[in-house]
């Protein structure tokens, strides 16, 4: 199973987003784990090589399974860590080689065009403190199937 760390940044009412080519769609910058990183060390390291800013005091705010199914046949699966932060150091990157970064104000998130699951997440991330679990299920598409959530009001 891969695991994978993200952040989301909210600066002055504004979230910094990553808008990748393959779909045009928005999300969290972040990436893959390394062997033997922890998660906190994780998303710092994946947040500045793609932004070039360092994090500072990222909090955990949910913990999430995603599972891509080509019919009943599950294909790929992986967890991701996400974190939330309000400050920062640094200059954002002119270049980032996932694609393009953006500071979005927040009421504009839920707008742009993203996977529905990452939408879930950004609403609730934004919206409250408290830990999110959640379980997302995808076609190869990425058409989402089903989602369960801990809290279960999402």
């Amino acid at each position: 199973m891969q695991r994978v760390t993200n952040c989301i940044l909210l600066h002055n009412d504004k979230v910094l987003l990553l808008k990748k080519p393959r779909r045009g769609w928005y999300a969290a910058p972040g990436g893959k784990m390394e062997k033997g990183e922890s998660i906190k060390e994780s998303v710092v390291r994946e947040y500045r090589e793609e932004t070039e800013l360092q994090l500072i005091e990222p909090e955990l705010a949910g913990v999430f399974t995603f599972s891509i199914f080509h019919g009943e046949k599950l294909m790929q699966e992986w967890m991701m860590f996400t974190f939330f932060c309000e400050q920062y150091t640094g200059a954002l990157a002119h270049y980032c080689r996932e694609g393009d970064l953006e500071w979005v104000t927040q009421q504009m998130v839920s707008d742009l065009p993203m996977a529905e699951g990452d939408r879930k997440i950004f609403e609730h991330v934004l919206d409250s403190d408290k830990m999110l679990y959640g379980s997302f299920q995808y076609k190869e598409d990425f058409d989402l199937i089903d989602c369960r959530f801990d809290p279960s009001h999402v």
